[in-house]
């Protein structure tokens, strides 16, 4: 801590969060195997319940894809039964099928009272497509697209994640830092009320200017204590988005400091997000998945032709006592009235075409702005941060020449616990203005299409 410590006074740098962590828990922090931003990422695109949801979907996209093409391979089917009766046309068309019939079967009495008999029937067809009018090529290019949009539903989660895991990553850094500010405030508000109990007993202030540095210091030790909870509920949100146990233990090795991203220009960005986004690409394959129902629904208009070949055994007992036959037929089905339905459907894809189109320039629309709104936060971000660092280094100038002047009596209480209140809050905004800029080039890279586990932003 007090290389932490030096690490404040001397310049606007700030510890790694690894440090602090080793100086808060030194005994738990040296057990763990450090996590760098990297890591952190490969371990959420492996464990991340989100991923594993995507990839289940995309392996039922493909399934559906088999399943699609497998209308126009022949339907074999295999059936077994057995039938008792003693109704005439049942015995007298079974002895047919059986190859059991003889001259005594033509006598009137066994024709019309005949005995119970059995009949065990083995069939197998099979039926083969010809032509359907292009209903199963329509039905796969279906399949082929929600295949399509499912990969680009996985890149979309993979992205959504590894931002995650950026926001709470840095989330953790931020918090270990502010809890590092709060404990260098502790210090030296600490300092500052001995060196008020010190003036105090030279008799050169009263004890109003000790009861108000004590109220400033609980005031700074709560801050510590909210700080040091708010690290707690972090780490368990990195966990969260890891896909670990909450109370995992963890060591992170990155530091949080500012990123620089490659030159680009905002056309570009655009540009490349509506070409890359899985949002934007998903839009496109709607508008090419409602256009192939539409051809779906003209298909429904015409022939369909299948040929069918079936092969029947019966038996009057299982093994034996039987006969077989088969059969070949082609079949031709046109529908050429349904009430207007057919008419209807195409219709109604017409319809949903012009819906997705829409959607689609909503989506690009949408993606552009969401490239311009990073690219403003994350220059918003940038000038913050210059802004930040001045302000750090004039608060703690601020703060030594006035904790000079009041232990020279110089200057009153009430400066100097400003001045104090200063230095925090400097430190603090410079904190946030680079945990903003951070999470802002991943937004950016996300909003651009280009987020993914090799990016620059995790370096």
């Amino acid at each position: 801590m007090k290389e932490c410590c030096a690490i404040w006074r001397g310049n606007t740098r700030f510890a790694p969060a690894a440090v602090i962590l080793l100086a808060i828990l030194p005994g738990t922090a040296r057990a763990q195997d450090g996590i760098s931003l990297k890591d952190a990422v490969r371990i959420a695109l492996e464990k991340n319940p989100a991923i594993a949801a995507s990839a289940a979907e995309q392996n039922a996209a493909t399934s559906r894809t088999a399943e699609a093409r497998g209308g126009a391979l022949p339907k074999v089917n295999y059936a077994e039964s057995w039938t008792r009766s003693d109704n005439p046309v049942f015995v007298f068309s079974s002895l047919l099928t059986e190859h059991q019939f003889g001259a005594p079967d033509f006598e009137l009495g066994p024709l019309n009272r005949p005995d119970f008999m059995n009949n065990f029937q083995s069939l197998v067809t099979v039926d083969q497509p010809i032509y359907d009018g292009g209903t199963t090529k329509h039905a796969v290019r279906s399949a082929q697209l929600g295949q399509a949009m499912a990969g680009e539903a996985r890149r979309l989660a993979e992205a959504e994640v590894i931002a995650g895991v950026v926001r709470a990553y840095c989330g953790v850094l931020l918090s270990s830092e502010q809890l590092n500010a709060a404990v260098q405030s502790v210090r030296s508000a600490q300092a500052d009320l001995e060196r008020a109990q010190s003036i105090r007993a030279a008799g050169m202030s009263t004890d109003a200017d000790v009861l108000s540095i004590r109220v400033h210091l609980a005031g700074v030790e709560e801050q510590r204590i909210r700080r040091a909870a708010d690290l707690d509920v972090a780490r368990a949100a990195l966990n969260d988005v890891l896909g670990l146990p909450l109370d995992h233990p963890h060591t992170l090795t990155s530091s949080l400091q500012r990123v620089n991203l490659s030159e680009t220009s905002l056309a570009d960005d655009e540009a490349a997000a509506v070409a890359d986004r899985a949002e934007g690409r998903q839009a496109k394959l709607a508008v090419g998945m409602a256009e192939n129902r539409a051809a779906g629904a003209r298909a429904k208009l015409l022939p369909q032709v299948v040929a069918h070949a079936a092969f029947e055994a019966d038996r009057q007992n299982f093994y034996d006592k039987g006969g077989a036959n088969w059969l070949a037929s082609v079949e031709l089905k046109w529908n050429l009235f349904d009430g207007f339905s057919d008419k209807a459907r195409i219709e109604e894809s017409k319809a949903a075409i012009q819906r997705s189109e829409a959607e689609r320039a909503q989506a690009n629309s949408q993606i552009r702005l969401q490239v311009r709104r990073a690219w403003a936060d994350l220059r918003a971000a940038e000038q913050r941060i210059e802004v930040a660092q001045a302000s750090v280094a004039e608060a703690e100038e601020s703060l030594r020449i006035t904790q000079n002047r009041y232990q020279a009596g110089m200057s009153n209480v009430t400066d100097l616990l400003r001045t104090e209140t200063a230095v925090l809050e400097s430190r603090t905004r410079y904190l946030a203005a680079i945990h903003d800029q951070r999470i802002a080039a991943t937004m950016l890279e996300m909003a651009a299409g280009r987020l993914n586990a090799d990016s620059e932003v995790l370096n």
